[in-house]
């Protein structure tokens, strides 16, 4: 069975996250802990509503517990994704500043040289972003930048946006049933 945390912070975009959500959730053979920022938490709130960030189908984990399994290299976790990750969290990351439980499970990750998925949700981006992306992508973590893809012509927000949830579960290992290029 695979096991992916899934973490949330406060950038715009908490769609991503919901959708990655629901469609982790849809598999059998899927472990998923969850853990969310302050930011993440009010972000996905206003964007969504309070009642999609209740009906959040995995345990979730608050951001200061250091005794989440995740936490640790002993952990069998395998795989952690961001989305959306702010460019604020991407740099306490990419510089291992691990001051909550977000930032250390992406340290984890990291140090055992597991899959660590960024999905950034930024724009325009300043030259501090592009090189906190590039020493963590050198570290190891895979960038995979929110930007949906137009081919397909998506006809809904959520349609446009599942190009973007699609990839990621790709780019994690798993199966994913949106259309490629090409098909």
């Amino acid at each position: 069975m695979r096991k992916i945390v899934v973490g949330i912070t406060g950038a715009s975009g908490a769609v991503y996250a919901k959708q990655l959500l629901e469609k982790l959730h849809a598999r059998a053979a899927v472990d998923v802990a969850v853990v969310c920022t302050g930011c993440g938490e009010q972000v996905f709130r206003h964007e969504l509503g309070s009642g999609a960030f209740d009906a959040i189908p995995f345990r979730r984990y608050a951001n200061d517990d250091f005794h989440a399994p995740f936490a640790s290299g002993s952990c069998d976790y395998d795989t952690m994704i961001i989305a959306p990750c702010s460019m604020g969290s991407l740099a306490r990351i990419a510089n291992g500043y691990s001051n909550d439980l977000l930032a250390r499970a992406a340290d984890v990750m990291l140090k055992e040289r597991r899959r660590l998925i960024v999905v950034t949700r930024e724009t325009p981006l300043n030259l501090i972003h592009l090189r906190n992306m590039l020493q963590l992508a050198e570290a190891g973590a895979i960038i995979c930048p929110a930007s949906p893809a137009f081919y397909q012509h998506p006809a809904t927000l959520e349609a446009a946006t599942e190009t973007v949830v699609n990839r990621v579960l790709q780019l994690a290992g798993l199966e994913q049933d949106g259309t490629k290029w090409g098909e």
